[in-house]
């Protein structure tokens, strides 16, 4: 089994698994497990593997090693039995650490009692052991060792483990106490010890035996460790400094262990044999120094922490070693060559506080020898000793104060010379190679605020040194040394400045530095980084040498130039920022090398311009090009854009203007892109020129001479140069010098703005713009300074952005002609940029812009002026605004008048044609008519904050210039009447008056209204009437008025009277319009004011019904008359009553003319709305004249029928018939109805009956019971006259006598809806007694029967109280008018049929709504019996045709008859009625038999279940049908039949 195991399984699985059972068996505390540990162990013997892999054969050794070991002598325990299986086994053979082991525990048994067995065993097995691996392959060595020492760290609770540890530990220290171990010696010590280390710390919870053991074989093997560590040639032990960082491998071991062995002597307290290793005091004070100073390693090359504890614990022993020193011993060791106060200052600079404080303890207890070196610094920190115990950095202070004092404070040359020793000695501490850098590093930091020559020149060697390291052996460079090397470059300050002019080696290690750019570690920056860092105000500053500086500034602009880390350039930047120079170090570095020397003699001098002749242009330019870098220049010029520390800047003005020149040279251009160069140098004249003039003022030619600036340069830069950055920072430039020198700029002004036009102002960024603000705020006010006649100049510049407009973008147009008006001044040149703006769109955009795009682009264009204008205060848009019309004035009517000087050459008659001129002055006045009426501009004359007085001021002003032009247009009016552009000049007076209009909508009250009154007393009729418009809308307009605007208002009243009349002071005929305009402005003014002020308008009301009552008026005259009579009678109501006897007359008789009325849509609805507001304000005087109006109202509805029910004269007809109707007494109407009533019908005018009957209606509707009950007899007898309308038109067209009774039906129903059942039961019969009255008037009876259908439609269920009495004539009537039972006409006259079939449907549909009703059940047996037979033979009652049949019987008849089934409610009755309509279905005509089965399923549907009785009877007649000739009636059949058995619910199929 277990070979067929082998087989399947991996041989490395199967030891794994063997191994796993050893793990888990404890033979102990369970002696069965030693059968199968036995078994186990002969398989793993047998595995091959293990001779295969030694790897695995020494997992297998180690993890059985504690099954090895004696740990009981009783032979027959099976701890015993186990170790010695394993021991006979083959694995002692395998295994070179166990060869020999069968043997020595053989003779152990064999010679030792069974008392001491376990004991001796385990010394045999740690002899043999130890013998093993010394005696093995040196270079599985330490493979074992880590293998042994990982069994040995085994965490186990059994016997066997522990004694396995214990062996193990004892097997190690033998093989470090082994003389033949040379190679490995020290990384096998340095792994038994920290072994036992380990060990020795983590027993402090076990038994004081063990601890005790574990301790006596460590210590006890001291000196045979020691002895061994001498046969090493460790020749640093002589050396005073012992240096970690310089130590080889072996060194470092060594001293690795002597700290370990250190901090466990302190762990153990036990020190006895310690001084084996450190023999006398100098080399203890040198490992102490080494403890002291350790942590400070960053480097860590021992590979040993050194925590704070053990700092300070060697601190104290060194403390107390040194205060049993003898004071030569002190003297020592307070010479420059030992170590110790060197380390304890170092730790004065520690972080941990009881560091510092052991460390100054140490250092006081060698303030005895005064004599030393270091005497005057250890006095100076005794007097500070609290103060660095506290602060970890006040070493340094005190450090930094005690070392100031050589040159501040007065002292002692003695003392003097003593403190400059000692400053020395640390220096060269950190100077001397065989120091440790960490110390360097740290002596550094404590000596960070101490500077000076004298400190930097001492640091310039390991300067030297660190740096050339960096340059050659970069990789070999410790952390320690690269802090250090930045430490000693930061103590190049202004401090020692001075020193980079006197020793040259300073200053070329400081240029070195520069140069160093690579970065050693992440995290530590470049050393170039830090060496610029320096380079700061003050240091630059006290670089007392120019040349010195220059150099400096050379190597920064060579690193820019050739440096690509970002972070140098960013710090070079900087630092050229941050320093001051003089301006004449960056013309140096701007300008090129020198050309070579002169000739000495003419002849050369001839001689080389002969060569030069001879050589083509580019070769002479080439040398010079080649060694000049633009580049360089573009770093310079860049470093100098945000320069504010520049000495003398007007310096580089040459120098600049010079590069600028070279860059307008072709060949320059050719070589390179200039552009950028261009604008740096641009840029750098502007800084220039704002750092020698900030407010922008002339500069003095002390400090620049206007010569050296070279303005025609600048010029020729803007004119060759494509690119608008350029452009941009020109023209900034120029707006600059503009201030600085105003005369040099304006000989240039007018190419630069041209320029700008053509170019600059198409862009579109905010740059752009704020280059155009600059240019326009800088350059013009230097203008307008310089001299002072500039207005022409001006008007050119305006004229230049103007025509730019066009192709400005949009949204900058507003902002730049803002900014340019606002710069040359609002009040003096607003209104010649919108005259320019004016003419541009008369001569450009119009012909530039299509017929359908016109009136968009003139609106944009108008929202944009607008928009300019009010960017201003209102002064200056006022002051424009007159200005424009005075302009206007000025100008000619055409180009063959008279000139007049044009003023600035704004608009030039003579270039322009007479239309443009004419457009322009139209725009210019449509556009002031638009600005004085925009919200913006009104706002801000509200907003002004200047006074209301200055405001009415300034309003007065335009309004004497807008009445001074309009006198100057009316006249060109009149002057131009009978010429092609009088159409043009009578638009143009309107558009002034409509200026006017708006300016007087800006006028206060007070103001507007008497100049309102002169105006309506002007010579021209058009004035007159303007006048009046703006009147008309001021009152529209306002709603609160003071009393005594009021008053004012009112004074106006009696001259719009006179010109309604037509009588003024000349008598000339006043025209219609102006008539009509002052009856509208009465009109308002009695809407506004009459309420209160009624006594100024009777004499209105009064000339009003004189105009209406003449016959000669125009109609539009009298129209609005007419509305005037309206809203004064309305107005002054009571006061009215006295002129209706000459008003009504006159205005009904306007009424009468139809002719007129139909012509004039305005007229018509004047004299309506006239009568409507007569009728509503006094209708209780309207009686004598109330017959008169209701004819003339109803004649008008035929009129209003043509407009439209919406129409605003059909709403006030109906306005009027329902204040007729509603607001008169019945005793004044009712005669007045009944008297129209007779004329109307006397006169034939039937159309009038509807109308009439709505009054009468409405009116009824609103009476009140009582008055309905006290007339009703008089109702009652009208409605009877007027019901025998039918019979006295029997022959008329039926259609309209049925729509002229529908009116007088629905009146009567009006009223009987209000009557009681006792009052309308006696009307009611009357109506039936009426209709019987002579039988020779038949209609009757067709009336009363659509009577008796209307009625009940309106009462339902409540006219089966009174419809007993109809059941027989009913019944009687169905039987005379049916064709197939009589052939006698019913009616005496021609359309008998058309009345009978009308009679027929009435009487039908009136029985439809009885049996529809029915909720008391009317429908008795004998009714239904009296109704049943003639409702069911209208079936067969062909009258009036198949057409008429066909929808009679569908619409009417079959719902009836199927209603008649419900009411009856009585399935008795129910079968002789089914077996009625069952007869039908046999009738001859197969019209009659399709209607039957109609009636058939229609009943069926209103029975539903109910029908189930009645089928069986059914069944025969259908299938009688289902084999009918007639197609049609056969398909209605099968059709009844699904009808039937989805009503039913059940298959008929089977019956058939």
């Amino acid at each position: 089994m277990v070979q067929t195991f082998r087989k399947q399984v991996n041989p490395e699985v199967i030891v794994s698994s063997l191994l796993n059972i050893f793990q888990k068996a404890d033979l102990s505390k369970d002696g069965k497990w030693y059968k199968v540990l036995e078994r186990a162990v002969k398989i793993l013997v047998k595995e091959k593997i293990l001779k295969e892999k030694k790897e695995l054969l020494d997992a297998t050794v180690m993890q059985l090693l504690p099954f090895m070991t004696i740990t009981n002598a009783n032979s027959k325990s099976s701890d015993w039995k186990m170790a010695v299986c394993l021991s006979e086994s083959d694995l002692c053979s395998l295994h070179p650490l166990l060869k020999g082991w069968p043997e020595a525990l053989e003779e152990a048994i064999k010679s030792t009692e069974s008392a001491e067995l376990v004991g001796v065993a385990n010394e045999k097995m740690i002899l043999l052991l130890s013998g093993n691996l010394t005696s093995g392959d040196p270079l599985l060595l330490l493979q074992m060792v880590d293998d042994l020492i990982l069994v040995a760290e085994t965490e186990s609770d059994s016997v066997g483990q522990k004694v396995t540890t214990h062996i193990i530990g004892s097997v190690l220290v033998q093989c470090c106490c082994n003389t033949q171990m040379k190679e490995n010696y020290f990384p096998v010590a340095i792994r038994v010890f920290r072994f036992l280390d380990k060990k020795i710390k983590n027993l402090r919870t076990y038994e004081p035996e063990e601890v005790r053991y574990v301790c006596f074989l460590l210590v006890s093997e001291g000196v045979p460790m020691h002895l061994l560590c001498l046969n090493y040639s460790l020749c640093f032990l002589e050396e005073s400094w012992w240096n970690p960082e310089s130590l080889n491998q072996s060194s470092q071991d060594y001293l690795h262990l002597l700290l370990g062995l250190f901090d466990l002597a302190f762990f153990l307290s036990h020190c006895v044999k310690f001084k084996v290793h450190l023999k006398d005091s100098e080399v203890l004070f040198k490992f102490l120094s080494i403890l002291w100073t350790y942590s400070y390693n960053l480097s860590n090359q021992l590979n040993y922490e050194v925590s704070a504890m053990l700092q300070t614990q060697a601190l104290y022993i060194g403390y107390a070693l040194l205060e049993s020193q003898t004071n030569q011993k002190k003297k020592k060791l307070l010479s420059p060559s030992s170590p110790v106060v060197i380390s304890l200052l170092i730790n004065l600079g520690s972080p941990v506080s009881e560091v510092r404080r052991a460390a100054l303890n140490c250092l006081h207890s060698l303030r005895g020898i005064k004599d030393s070196l270091f005497h005057p610094v250890l006095h100076h920190l005794e007097e500070k000793t609290e103060e660095i115990v506290s602060d970890p950095t006040y070493i340094a202070q005190i450090m930094g104060t005690l070392f100031e004092e050589l040159e501040t404070q007065p002292k002692q040359k003695s003392q003097k010379k003593k403190l400059l020793e000692a400053l020395e000695n640390i220096l060269d501490c950190v100077q001397n190679p065989i120091f440790p850098s960490y110390i360097a590093r740290n002596l550094l930091k404590i000596l960070h605020e101490i500077h000076g020559e004298m400190v930097l020149s001492h640091l310039l060697p390991v300067l030297d040194r660190l740096l050339e390291k960096v340059s050659k052996k970069p990789e070999e460079m410790l952390k320690d040394e690269v802090i250090l090397l930045h430490l000693i470059l930061g103590k190049f300050n202004e401090y020692s400045a001075t020193l980079l002019c006197k020793n040259q080696q300073s200053l070329d290690l400081f240029i070195k530095s520069l140069h160093a750019d690579k970065k050693i570690y992440e995290e530590i920056p470049a050393f170039q980084i830090t060496a610029l860092g320096q380079i700061t105000k003050p240091f630059f500053a006290a670089v007392s040498d120019g040349m010195v500086q220059q150099k400096l500034l050379k190597v920064l602009f060579d690193l820019l130039l050739n440096c690509k880390n970002p972070l140098c350039a960013q710090t070079i930047s900087s630092v050229f920022k941050g320093v001051s120079v003089c301006a004449e170090q960056i013309v140096r570095e701007l300008e090129p090398p020198k050309k070579t020397k002169s000739p000495a003699t003419v002849q050369q001098t001839r001689r080389e311009k002969m060569q030069q002749q001879r050589k083509p242009q580019d070769a002479e330019l080439a040398p010079e090009t080649n060694h000049f870098s633009w580049q360089r220049v573009m770093l310079i010029l860049e470093l100098l854009q945000h320069k504010k520390k520049l000495r003398r800047p007007q310096a580089l003005v040459p120098a600049l203007f010079n590069l600028l020149s070279r860059c307008l040279e072709p060949m320059a251009s050719e070589e390179e892109n200039m552009e950028y160069t261009k604008q740096l140098i641009l840029s750098c004249l502007l800084n220039i020129c704002q750092k020698l003039s900030s407010d922008g003022s002339k500069v003095p030619a002390v400090i620049l001479d206007k010569e050296k600036f070279n303005v025609e340069l600048i010029v020729q830069c803007i004119r060759i140069s494509k690119m608008p950055q350029t452009h941009h920072h020109a023209l900034l430039l120029l707006g600059a010098v503009a201030g600085m020198f105003p005369d040099k700029v304006l000989h240039n002004i007018m190419p630069i703005f041209t320029f700008m036009g053509a170019n600059v102002l198409r862009l579109d960024d905010t740059y752009t713009f704020q280059v155009i603000n600059k240019t326009v705020q800088m350059v013009i006010p230097a203008l307008i300074q310089s001299s002072g006649g500039v207005e022409e100049v001006v008007i050119k510049i305006i004229r230049v952005f103007v025509d730019a407009l066009p192709h400005v973008p949009e949204h900058r147009r507003l902002p730049i002609l803002s900014q340019l008006i606002t710069t040359v001044g609002g009040d003096k040149f607003l209104w010649v940029l919108l005259v320019l703006l004016f003419e541009q769109y008369v001569t450009k955009t119009v012909t530039a812009t299509s017929s359908t795009d016109k009136d968009a682009v003139l609106e944009a264009d108008t929202e944009f002026w607008i928009s300019i204008c009010c960017e201003f205060n209102v002064r200056s848009q006022f002051q424009s605004v007159m200005k424009i019309i005075q302009y206007l004035t000025e100008l000619p009517e055409n180009k063959e008048g008279n000139h007049k000087t044009e003023p600035e050459n704004l608009f030039n008659v003579e270039s322009h044609s007479d239309k443009q001129l004419r457009h322009f002055k139209f725009l210019s006045v449509s556009f002031m008519s638009q600005l004085l009426s925009s919200q913006s501009f009104v706002k801000k004359v509200i907003m002004s904050s200047f006074c209301l007085l200055k405001v009415t001021s300034f309003l007065s002003r335009l309004l004497e210039e807008v009445l001074h032009y309009i006198n100057t247009v009316a006249s060109s009016v009149e002057g131009n009447v009978d010429k092609p552009t009088a159409k043009f000049w009578r638009v143009l007076l309107s558009k002034c008056y409509d200026m006017l209009d708006k300016v007087n909508a800006l006028l206060p009250t007070e103001t507007f209204i008497p100049v309102i009154g002169g105006l309506m007393m002007n010579q021209l009729p058009s004035v007159r009437r303007k006048a009046m418009d703006l009147l008309n809308n001021k009152v529209q307009q306002r709603t609160k008025w003071q009393k005594s605007q009021i008053l004012q208002l009112l004074e106006l009243v009696p001259e719009l009277i006179a010109i309604v009349k037509c009588r003024r002071k000349e008598e000339e005929e006043e025209q219609a319009i102006n008539r009509q305009t002052a009856l509208f402005s009465l009109k308002l003014l009695c809407k506004g004011f009459g309420t209160e002020n009624p006594a100024p308008f009777v004499p209105v009301l009064k000339t009003a019904i004189d105009l209406i009552s003449s016959e000669k008026e125009e109609k539009n005259v009298m129209g609005s008359a007419l509305l005037c009579i309206a809203e004064v009678t309305c107005t002054l109501k009571a006061q009215a009553i006295p002129q209706l006897p000459r008003l009504m007359p006159a205005l009904l008789k306007t009424l009468k003319n139809k002719k007129e009325l139909v012509s004039n849509e305005i007229y018509l609805l004047s004299a309506i709305t006239a009568l409507l507001k007569v009728a509503e304000t006094l209708p209780h005087f309207l009686s004598p004249y109330l017959l008169e109006c209701l004819l003339q109202v109803v004649r008008l509805e035929k009129i209003v029928a043509e407009f439209g029910p919406s129409s605003q004269i059909s709403v006030r007809v109906s306005t009027l018939k329902t204040i007729l109707a509603t607001r008169l007494a019945p005793r004044i109407l009712l005669p007045a109805v009944t008297n129209c009533l007779c004329i109307a019908l006397l006169l034939f005018w039937q159309n009038c009956l509807g109308p009439l009957m709505n009054i009468l209606k409405e009116h009824i509707a609103g009476m009140e019971k009582e008055h309905l009950i006290s007339h009703q007899p008089e109702l009652t007898a009208f409605f009877m006259k007027v019901l025998d309308f039918r019979t006295e038109h029997a022959e008329d067209d039926l259609e309209e006598v049925g729509k002229i009774e529908a009116y007088i039906i629905d009146c009567l129903i009006s009223m009987v809806m209000k009557l009681s059942e006792a009052s309308f039961r006696p009307l009611f019969f009357k109506l039936f007694d009426w209709s019987k009255t002579e039988a020779t008037l038949r209609d009757r009876l067709l009336t009363f029967h659509r009577i008796a259908d209307c009625i009940a439609d309106k009462l339902k269920g409540l006219f089966t109280l009174f419809a007993g009495h109809l059941v027989k004539p009913f019944a009687e009537t169905l039987n005379q008018v049916n064709i197939s039972k009589t052939d006698e006409a019913f009616f005496d006259s021609d359309n008998n049929t058309e009345k009978s079939c009308l009679l027929l449907q009435f009487t039908v549909d009136c029985l439809h709504k009885l049996f529809l009703f029915d909720t008391q059940k009317f429908l008795s047996k004998e009714r239904a019996e009296t109704l049943m037979q003639p409702l069911v033979d209208q079936l067969e009652n062909v009258l009036g045709g198949d057409e008429k049949f066909q929808e009679r019987v569908t619409a009417h008849l079959i719902p009836c008859i199927a209603q008649f089934s419900v009411a009856m409610a009585d399935d008795s009755l129910w079968k002789p009625l089914n077996y009625q309509i069952l007869l039908k279905t046999r009738h001859n005509s197969p019209k009659v038999r399709f209607a039957a089965l109609l009636a058939l399923i229609e009943v069926a549907q209103k029975l539903k279940e109910n029908y189930l009785v009645l089928l069986p009877e059914s069944i025969p007649f259908l299938a009688e049908l289902m084999e009918d000739e007639c197609e049609e009636v056969e398909q209605q059949c099968q059709k009844t039949i699904q009808q039937l058995e989805v009503i039913l619910g059940e298959p008929l199929q089977s019956y058939f």
